[in-house]
């Protein structure tokens, strides 16, 4: 689904107008945003938590040159989602042992 498509959902869900809806839509996404550059988490209760990562400072091989190159530590964004969503996504499995 694009952000198109969920503009247009929820202007028919709502009644209002696309450009309101995308004004806030857009808004929400660049507050997330901004959030995180910041480092600072959102969370979302019921829906999940955007979050920042950290990766650590790793090696890797170049082949074709045989070398080798340092990644350094670095922070990416992520997105987890809270349980009861993803016990929806996942067709509420139990699994059992």
């Amino acid at each position: 689904m694009t952000k198109a498509e969920i503009v247009t959902q929820i202007a028919k869900k709502t009644g209002l107008d696309k450009e309101s809806v995308l004004t806030v839509v857009e808004q929400f996404m660049a507050t997330i945003k901004d959030s995180m550059v910041e480092g600072e988490a959102v969370y979302l209760r019921g829906f999940g938590s955007f979050i920042i990562k950290e990766r650590a400072t790793k090696t890797a091989r170049n082949i074709k040159e045989e070398r080798s190159l340092i990644i350094p530590a670095h922070n990416i964004p992520a997105f987890k989602p809270c349980k009861s969503f993803v016990d929806r996504v996942s067709g509420d499995l139990k699994i059992e042992g």
